[in-house]
């Protein structure tokens, strides 16, 4: 089985978050207008928005005010495509087609996409800066840059990188995931449990799912490179191999990997159980991930 579109209880908040990430790159005069347009680009383009959604989903989940962390959606959705646009550039996965379109560098030009990151990284922290009350808002911003660092988001790419051609056990690829994929994850469902006021329990319970959420969209995108669908997927399929990366199927074998995406989903929902029927959507949001074929 393979599901394209997420499930509309997963979904609930997508059109929140469109029209409010328009709005946040709404820039004036002073930015340039060749900038401004890669932002737009790269921000704006076709996306899941599954880590807005997460913050979304769980300040709700955890009894908070949705409107009071759109901020914070916004913020990890900006690193994540900061986070693209760098990955994609010649010095790292060099790749040219994202989200079956041109990707950045080659949309505009090598410098203008190093300035996108960079520009998506500072917003995102002006954005996250905006949450209430300010004590808050200072605590989620720590969390976002402990998050996007380097022992977490930057720490996993270089890692990434740094194990190109060379043998990698298991362990090590996990422990390069947990940072480049999971980290992101990880802090989206962080943000929107803080600015609940969520229990220990309840982010305890939320940080167990992540983690194993995380890992399970990493397997399953590890796969999707070696039997996806490159029209579904809008980039080029195989180049894990070519550049000599290590991935699950590559470490266990595509059937093994299968198994684990399951264990890891089946141990992502079962982290769950303390909400109760509350937690209906990030459940569905967990088996999207497993059978998603984009």
């Amino acid at each position: 089985m393979s599901i394209t579109t997420p499930p509309a209880g997963v979904s609930s908040f997508r059109d929140l978050i469109e029209s409010a990430l328009a709005n946040s790159v709404q820039l004036s005069s002073d930015c340039p207008d060749r900038l401004r347009d890669a932002i737009e680009y790269s921000l704006l383009a076709p996306g899941k928005r599954l880590r807005p959604q997460l913050v979304l989903m769980a300040c709700e989940l955890c009894g908070g005010n949705v409107q009071q962390a759109i901020p914070a959606a916004l913020a990890v959705e900006m690193i994540h495509a900061y986070s693209l646009v760098h990955d994609d550039l010649p010095a790292m996965d060099n790749d040219d087609l994202r989200r079956g379109r041109p990707t950045c560098h080659k949309q505009f030009d090598e410098a203008t996409a190093i300035l996108v990151g960079d520009a998506l990284q500072a917003r995102a922290f002006e954005m996250v800066a905006q949450v209430q009350p300010p004590e808050i808002a200072a605590r989620c911003c720590a969390e976002l840059a402990r998050a996007v660092g380097s022992e977490a988001l930057v720490g996993g790419q270089s890692a990434d990188l740094a194990s190109e051609f060379q043998e990698c056990t298991l362990a090590e690829l996990e422990a390069i995931h947990r940072r480049k994929t999971g980290a992101l994850f990880r802090v989206s469902l962080r943000l929107g449990a803080i600015i609940a006021d969520a229990t220990d329990q309840q982010l305890a319970a939320l940080e167990d799912y992540a983690d194993n959420l995380g890992l399970a969209f990493q397997v399953v995108d590890d796969l999707l490179d070696v039997s996806g669908n490159e029209g579904h997927m809008g980039k080029r399929l195989g180049k894990d191999s070519a550049k000599g990366k290590n991935t699950y199927p590559a470490i266990l074998g595509e059937a093994a990997s299968r198994e684990l995406a399951e264990k890891l989903i089946e141990q992502a929902c079962t982290a769950l159980e303390i909400f109760g029927d509350k937690a209906t959507a990030l459940r569905e949001l967990a088996i999207f991930v497993r059978h998603r074929n984009t």
